[in-house]
């Protein structure tokens, strides 16, 4: 069996060795030459599998090591009754980490208490529920906005999109892209929505780029300038508006699920449903393949204000205005589409909150529940 695996799948040999021969392929870089004498294809979200990819080739399973597939052209795969398969959840944490990472930042830097604010998240799936049960267990005040869950679930705890803006001090998005349909995502935030957001308002889109129009949230950046945008995803990447990015608080290169474990979940989800494909026993667990943290703990003896605590712990794990640098630094050096991707092609180690165990004691103990609520694991 021949597998062309994307490069920057991580454990790919520990993974998809026993079923056959890895050729590793950059992302960006597959054709359908790659696939001529292949059997299956391993990919990430910058990789379009489409008609033209799959022409005249024997590949009979693609797995995507991604919560998204907007990238997976499925009809063609299911025109030519190939196997397919996704990893729905595999980064969800580690996107939950970001937002957290991202917002206490913003709050730190502007001078604003997250535990004040009202966050709107749009989009409940598995990153917006993690997200919404984090917060909740913060004591932070939500509104959610999902209307194909509220239509199969009910109303109840499901607010409409304008309601969440007139009502939230941060909008979180965290949709899928769909294109057509009552529920399509594209361009959800456009100009007159972005217009309707009230002055002070932190916009944060880890969903997907052609879910906001980025055109007009430049503009309202550019004019007014009294609101705050965190951007992970973006229309056109790698090619992304410069402008754009000068603008936001902080720019990353669609790397918010990019810890460790969050790749490593992916890839082990994809070679559970390839074995499940081949009819092929599997023994393997995610334990098997996923390394122990650098920072396995840390102690906390004396009491911190909740938010300079969060700050202390995030930050020993995970501190997103490295990415934001990163970003600036690499595509003022490389140019913006070789930067963007050199980026996420040297993406550095990143672990998730849960790897972290936080030891409390004496007067820290009364910050059990904000740390736990945050997804760390404690140690009392």
């Amino acid at each position: 069996m021949k597998l062309v695996v994307d490069a920057n799948i991580p454990a790919a040999e520990r993974c998809f060795g026993h079923f056959g021969t890895l050729t590793r392929v950059p992302g960006r870089e597959i054709t359908a030459a790659h696939l001529q004498d292949a059997d299956a294809l391993i990919v990430r979200s910058i990789t379009q599998v489409n008609d033209a990819l799959l022409s005249n080739s024997p590949v009979g399973f693609i797995g995507t090591c991604t919560i998204g597939t907007d990238h997976i052209d499925q009809a063609a795969l299911a025109k030519r009754d190939i196997g397919f398969a996704s990893a729905p959840g595999c980064n969800a944490e580690a996107v939950a980490d970001y937002v957290l990472s991202s917002l206490l930042t913003l709050a730190e830097r502007d001078g604003w208490s997250l535990s004040e604010r009202t966050v709107g998240i749009v989009g409940v799936g598995n990153v917006g529920r993690r997200l919404l049960a984090r917060l909740t267990a913060m004591g932070v005040a939500t509104l959610a906005c999902d209307p194909p869950r509220a239509e199969k679930e009910g109303q109840a705890g499901f607010h409409s999109l304008d309601a969440l803006i007139e009502h939230c001090d941060v909008l979180c998005l965290h949709t899928p892209l769909t294109r057509e349909g009552p529920y399509a995502t594209c361009q959800l935030l456009n100009a007159q929505r972005i217009s309707d957001l009230a002055p002070g308002c932190v916009l944060l889109n880890a969903g997907r780029g052609d879910c906001v129009d980025g055109p007009a949230l430049r503009n309202r950046l550019a004019g007014k300038g009294d609101i705050s945008a965190v951007l992970d995803v973006w229309e056109n990447e790698p090619e992304i508006d410069a402008g754009l990015r000068d603008l936001v608080s902080l720019a990353t290169p669609h790397i918010a699920g990019h810890s460790l474990d969050g790749k490593l979940r992916g890839t082990w989800m994809i070679q559970q449903a390839l074995a499940r494909h081949c009819g092929q026993p599997n023994e393997l667990t995610f334990a098997d393949i996923c390394p122990p943290p650098a920072l396995a703990s840390l102690h906390l003896q004396h009491a911190l204000p909740p938010e300079d605590a969060l700050r202390l712990c995030i930050r020993a794990v995970y501190d997103v205005r490295r990415d934001h640098d990163a970003l600036q630094r690499q595509t003022q050096h490389s140019g913006m589409r070789k930067g963007f991707d050199d980026c996420r092609a040297n993406y550095p180690l990143r672990r998730e909150f849960a790897t972290l165990n936080v030891r409390l004691s004496g007067e820290a103990v009364a910050l059990e529940g904000v740390l736990r609520g945050a997804g760390f694991s404690l140690l009392l």
